[in-house]
């Protein structure tokens, strides 16, 4: 069988996922033949770890600045190139890779903004390439179990959705630390983090959103909340401060870990710093957002998110002409102040203090005059839920049986953040926005 050759453009915290995927896991069908990034110093220290015993000890491969990514393409001859940078940078390598011949597999979200979705969508209508849009959540067993449920039309007709996502005190600072804080280049967490979510919806409601309104607000972090609470927090970033040794929000980093050696020690490549004071200043995202959604199919949604909780999870509840499916999912209890369990991306926390059970979450369902039934799934092992090991099982060994259709590409990619961009410009305007006024398919 001839391998597939891959390359990774964006090496910060998310590509390890996929590095290690085309490297190690399936060296049988890929080959990880190049790495591109505006930091040379961190693709060096990924091509450290693959000769590492983890990594099967790899052969370094070869890497470009990202000025010279069209250079990449012409030596390398990837089939396909991964997209892990910031955000609002997906469209820009996503189009130029599908022009020069490439197939895409991009991190969520697929972009930021109607402009930037718009071209991928032309520029894939245009070359017929293969664009793939990687939602985890989708492969998760207790999400996908859901399906099933509501597809058998378990509860009857939907008719709402109540959903409420909670990040807790040490995930949901992170956003408030780093590159995603500024809403130009993440859309804030209506684009980049719920867009997860609201790709859960469609895809368990089997539609896609019409109408949008929201209203969103920046509540807790930032300068001026936590004056108005009393706290005065004046350093800028968490390294070297003293005054942030007592702050349970900074981030601390113990020398010689990973995030020291991906980010501390790399500083001088691109002077990204990713240890900033999340009770500083410019901060333009939001940590509480509310959104109503009107689907297709008449299903109404109300959904809530809030960055600063005590426990991490999710709430969901389908209301239905013969019944009701409810669904709590505590992927982290309490974190200890100082602890920051979230680095590498979302994951079942296994370590750290909790005061909840560890256990599989329930799905409930209850039909009208009937006792409450409970079903049951085989839990997955590894992150978001289970969800990851199965997508990279879809994304590098290909789609054979794909009977809930959990493979998503553009389209899916395209519906998720419309939700989310709608989102972001009703709570600008104070009106519901038209989804279809957004692109064009």
């Amino acid at each position: 069988m001839q391998k597939k050759r891959y390359a990774i453009v964006g090496t910060g915290s998310r590509s390890h996922m996929y590095i290690k995927a085309a490297a190690c896991t399936y060296k049988d069908c890929a080959e990880l033949v190049a790495m591109c990034d505006t930091n040379q110093l961190r693709m060096d220290y990924y091509n450290r770890e693959l000769q590492s015993d983890s990594h099967g000890n790899h052969a370094p491969v070869p890497t470009y600045d990202a000025a010279d990514f069209e250079k990449m393409i012409a030596e390398q001859k990837p089939d396909v190139v991964i997209l892990t940078m910031p955000d609002r940078l997906h469209h820009k390598y996503g189009c130029r890779a599908m022009e020069l011949g490439c197939d895409v597999i991009s991190e969520k979200p697929m972009t930021i903004d109607p402009a930037k979705c718009q071209a991928i969508i032309d520029t894939q209508k245009k070359t017929g390439k293969k664009y793939t849009v990687t939602f985890n959540y989708r492969y998760s067993p207790r999400n996908t179990k859901v399906k099933e449920l509501l597809a058998q039309g378990i509860i009857g007709k939907i008719t709402t959705v109540n959903f409420e996502w909670l990040l807790d005190t040490s995930h949901g600072a992170d956003y408030f630390r780093r590159w995603h804080r500024n809403k130009a280049n993440s859309g804030g967490l209506m684009v980049h983090k719920a867009t997860h979510h609201f790709d859960l919806v469609n895809w368990w409601l089997d539609s896609t959103p019409e109408t949008v309104f929201g209203m969103g607000d920046l509540k807790f972090y930032g300068k001026i909340n936590a004056e108005e609470r009393g706290l005065k927090s004046t350093y800028f970033r968490a390294k070297g401060s003293e005054e942030a040794k007592k702050d349970p929000f900074a981030l601390q980093i113990t020398p010689g870990d990973r995030l020291d050696q991906l980010y501390f020690e790399t500083e001088e490549g691109d002077g990204y710093i990713r240890d900033l004071n999340v009770f500083g200043d410019f901060i333009s995202i939001e940590d509480n957002m509310s959104v109503m959604v009107r689907y297709k199919n008449n299903v109404v949604m109300n959904y809530t998110l809030c960055a600063h909780c005590p426990w991490e999870g999710y709430r969901i509840v389908f209301n239905g002409t013969e019944g009701r499916l409810e669904f709590n999912v505590v992927e982290s209890g309490f974190t200890r102040p100082g602890e920051d369990m979230s680095v590498f991306g979302m994951r079942e926390y296994e370590e750290g203090g909790t005061d909840r059970k560890d256990m599989i979450p329930e799905i409930i369902v209850q039909k009208m005059w009937q006792k409450p039934e409970i079903f049951t799934y085989e839990a997955g092992s590894g992150g978001h839920g289970g969800g990851d090991n199965l997508l990279l099982d879809h994304l590098f060994l290909g789609v054979k049986d794909d009977p809930f259709g959990l493979a998503a590409d553009f389209h899916d990619g395209a519906q998720s953040i419309l939700t989310g961009i709608g989102a972001n410009i009703s709570f600008a305007t104070g009106q519901p926005v038209k989804v279809q006024d957004l692109i064009k398919f």
